[in-house]
């Protein structure tokens, strides 16, 4: 596969505060790539880095082999940031024809207005849209070029779970046209149903990046649910990473081990009912990677 973009020992400074420490990193094509981390972790900088708005305090920043801030190179690039800005007198329709217009080979507007489940608001002036329908626009506008890498930066934002749904199949369908894509996501669920690699970065740092079935299995969680009159003796069992208890009254416990906590639980005489177990989500590795990053810390 080939690099689209990379970097190379950066650190990015603002003032006093460090956003990226030595980060490497390379995106190489027919990926989708999920970018996770908190809040202040680092994501929208390293995105910035990659589109040229910003240069790197120090290592070095390629864009299709060459500098990001070349406009030849940034015509192959399509984005979306977090916040969106259209013009509001435009109807969608045209806008996407404007920005169209702006490449050698653009997709039809029509295509565009089918895939991202805008075709109902082709004539209705930006202005006028909904936060939701001015979000599937702004990321439909990131792919009207056909570019061969796509940053998106909390992409599905302010949508529903049907609307988060189209647009999700939409981007399936781009990358099997042969784009490549970086997201950053709050829904790790959005993560886990489109990304087959995952970069965590949390402090500026890189986490882990690997397939994602790799990093599931590098934390090897467990859930194991059930109900008890003495849930903080099931807490203070061996091998409980944490627990949580939902609005139903059911508590899960996190551990590495499942089998072992089952059988310390039969053994302490602990009465429970309705257990289940099920392997880690995407969410539960998320944390536990951060958890430890703390501890380290």
């Amino acid at each position: 596969m080939a690099t689209l973009a990379s970097l190379a020992n950066v650190t990015r400074r603002f003032g006093d505060v460090t956003a990226l420490y030595d980060v490497s990193l390379d995106i190489r094509s027919g990926q989708i790539v999920g970018l996770l981390g908190p809040n202040g972790a680092g994501k929208s900088t390293l995105l910035s880095l990659v589109q040229g708005l910003r240069r790197p305090t120090t290592g070095t920043v390629e864009l299709f082999g060459g500098s990001p801030q070349n406009a030849r190179n940034r015509t192959r690039l399509g984005s979306t940031p977090q916040a969106t800005a259209l013009p509001e007198t435009l109807r969608v329709g045209e806008v996407l024809e404007f920005v169209g217009a702006h490449f050698e080979n653009p997709v039809p507007v029509g295509a565009m207005l089918d895939e991202f489940g805008l075709g109902e608001l082709a004539r209705k002036q930006t202005g006028a849209l909904s936060g939701g329908q001015k979000r599937r626009l702004s990321v439909a506008l990131a792919f009207v070029g056909r570019p061969e890498l796509v940053l998106l930066d909390e992409p599905t934002t302010g949508l529903d779970v049907d609307a988060r749904r189209v647009l999700w199949e939409a981007i399936r369908a781009q990358q099997h046209a042969g784009a490549t894509i970086v997201i950053t996501s709050h829904y790790l669920e959005e993560i886990e149903a489109l990304a087959e690699r995952v970069v965590v970065i949390d402090g500026g740092r890189v986490l882990e990046d690997d397939s994602l079935g790799a990093v599931l299995a590098r934390v090897n969680l467990r859930q194991v649910t059930l109900r008890s009159p003495q849930i903080g003796r099931v807490a203070q069992l061996p091998g409980v990473v944490r627990h949580s208890t939902d609005a139903s009254g059911a508590t899960t416990f996190y551990a590495q081990d499942s089998d072992a906590l089952i059988v310390a639980l039969v053994r302490s005489g602990v009465p429970f009912e309705n257990l289940a177990v099920r392997g880690a989500t995407l969410e539960e590795a998320f944390l536990t990677l951060t958890d430890d990053r703390m501890e380290r810390a």
